[in-house]
């Protein structure tokens, strides 16, 4: 689940009245040639390899603040040469429009000599600066690079009911923000994340099983064949679930691709435990709810049509963890959440890999236990695996939950190329 104002866990908990799934990330494009993406056509061979070579990362705008990282870290850490897309988290959704989430960030932050990706410091009367203009300079040094804005997240998708009403308004409005004459250029396309269609998130929709068909294939209509339109989309492959509350299926043809967010599946929202995994790649024995792990999701999505090179795998660049915890198995009562850097429960795997290193695996993923804490996270080594599940599967790529959350010199996405 994505949110713009670093409240996952109080999101949470203020919406204990649904289950909580598909958590956080954005999505980046795809289409079924290699014109969408290299913006060239290639040879079937070559359009064969890159079907699963997306890699995806969300940028969040907030993030500028107390985490301190910026456009420029993208540059330093190695993650630009090694990104194919970058989802800029979040635009806001309201009045069945689309909006700029913090503008100041956005579009008008000035950034010194050292703190720039080209080493130019910004002046006052430049038409723009703030992450726009970085991301303008990060995609002058890195021509390949790909840059999308995402709507929604956990926090701004109650807009999108109303959106829904009118999809073609609403679809012009995001055309005319993200195509805005003062940083067109910086944008390759949109990102939808809406959490949920007709289910509960941090609110509850209502709008119907078609809606989000309804929406996606006005995007598409509106910003063309020219530009990328994908949607990151809920996990919950239960039966019943959230999954089964929107036509993803019919969808489908209308974006690039889609970015199931296999991670969040469980976490101290659940107060008391049982610990388990945040993102586990399979099931195990003992695991809390059967088909909340990542190969349910893909399977159920495969499973209704969607092709597999419209799917990209989900990783979590942090961890969830319990405090009051006695058994270091998976499965163990808690008594709350453990202790995060900026909010409970939750920690990157930068400040985790230090504090909390991993000593176990279960259900394709890492866990360890430390003192009374017990935290899951994805390493370079079960991230690895998971690239190889990927290509199994035939999945168009990887995206990721999110950049900041990584270590200076990049660790984690270096593991998914």
């Amino acid at each position: 689940m994505h949110t713009p104002h670093r409240s996952r866990l109080r999101a949470l908990l203020s919406a204990a009245c649904c289950a909580v799934l598909g958590a956080g990330l954005l999505a980046g494009a795809g289409t079924a040639t290699a014109t969408t993406d290299s913006g060239s056509t290639t040879t079937s061979a070559a359009t064969a390899a890159a079907a699963g070579s997306k890699v995806v990362g969300y940028f969040t705008e907030w993030g500028v603040y107390g985490r301190n990282y910026h456009v420029k870290n993208v540059d330093t850490s190695g993650s630009a040469a090694k990104l194919t897309h970058i989802n800029y988290a979040f635009g806001n959704v309201t009045g069945g429009k689309c909006a700029m989430g913090d503008a100041y960030a956005a579009t008008d932050k000035a950034y010194t000599a050292d703190q720039s990706v080209n080493g130019v410091a910004d002046t006052w009367d430049q038409p723009l600066r703030g992450n726009f203009n970085q991301l303008r300079e990060l995609k002058k040094k890195h021509p390949n690079l790909k840059v999308l804005w995402s709507f929604g997240g956990w926090t701004w998708s109650s807009g999108f009911g109303e959106a829904a009403r009118n999809p073609a308004a609403f679809a012009q409005s995001c055309y005319d923000l993200v195509e805005n004459s003062k940083w067109a250029d910086v944008f390759d396309g949109i990102d939808i994340d809406w959490e949920y269609p007709n289910a509960c998130g941090n609110t509850c929709d209502t709008s119907g099983r078609t809606a989000f068909t309804g929406l996606m294939s006005a995007l598409r209509s509106k910003f063309g064949s020219g530009n990328l339109v994908t949607a990151a989309i809920t996990a919950d492959a239960t039966a019943g679930g959230k999954i089964d509350a929107a036509d993803y299926a019919g969808a489908a043809q209308y974006v690039d691709w889609y970015n199931p967010m296999t991670y969040d599946f469980f976490g101290a929202w659940d107060a008391a435990g049982p610990t388990a995994p945040h993102s586990p790649l399979n099931s195990y024995s003992g695991i809390p709810k059967a088909d909340y792990h990542t190969s349910a999701t893909i399977a159920k999505l495969k499973g209704l049509g969607i092709p597999a090179s419209k799917l990209l795998l989900g990783i979590g660049f942090y961890g969830r963890g319990w405090t009051g915890v006695t058994q270091a198995a998976p499965g163990g009562t808690a008594t709350g959440p453990a202790a995060g850097t900026y909010e409970q429960g939750i920690d990157d795997y930068k400040v985790l890999k230090a504090k909390c290193p991993a000593t176990g695996t279960v259900g394709g993923t890492a866990y360890a236990k430390c003192g009374s804490d017990w935290w899951s996270y994805d390493t370079p080594s079960t991230i690895a695996a998971k690239m190889n599940y990927k290509n199994a599967q035939g999945l168009g790529g990887t995206f990721f939950w999110e950049l900041s959350g990584d270590t200076t010199n990049g660790e984690l996405i270096q593991s998914i190329n």
